[in-house]
C-alpha cells in the first residue's frame, strides 16, 4: 500500500506556472512508472505526463512542450512543473502509477487558470 499526497494547487492567470508535488510514502523506485493525472469538471481523469523508472519521460499531446514530470527518488516525490498555462488546464491533478492502482489514488491538488 501507497499513500500519495498531491500539492502546490492553486489558481493563476493565463500564461502562468505552478509546481505541483506528489510525495509518496514509500520508494517510489519501488512502485516504478509514477503518472500525474487530471480531472476537469465533467471530463473523464486523463494521464497527462509518465515518467519510468530509468527517468523517460511521455506527455500528452496538450501539454507537450509546457508540462515537465520530474522526480527525487531519494525524497520518494514526483513534481509535476506546468508553464503558459491555458484555462483548459483547469482541472484537479493526482499523481499515481502507470498504469493506476485503485487503492493509490489521493485527494489530488486543485489547479484554476483564470482567463
Amino acid at each position: 500500500q501507497v499513500q500519495l499526497v498531491e500539492s502546490g494547487g492553486g489558481l493563476v492567470q493565463t500564461g502562468g506556472s505552478l509546481r505541483l508535488s506528489c510525495a509518496a510514502s514509500r520508494s517510489i523506485f519501488s512502485i516504478g512508472v509514477m503518472g500525474w493525472y487530471r480531472q476537469a469538471p465533467g471530463n473523464q481523469r486523463e494521464l497527462v505526463a509518465r515518467i519510468g523508472i530509468a527517468g523517460t519521460t511521455n506527455y500528452a499531446d496538450s501539454v507537450k512542450g509546457r508540462f515537465t514530470i520530474s522526480k527525487d527518488n531519494a525524497k520518494n516525490t514526483v513534481y509535476l512543473q506546468m508553464n503558459f498555462l491555458k484555462p483548459e488546464d483547469t482541472a484537479v491533478y493526482y499523481c499515481n502509477a502507470f498504469p493506476s492502482v485503485a487503492a493509490y489514488w489521493g485527494k489530488g491538488t486543485l489547479v484554476t487558470v483564470s482567463s
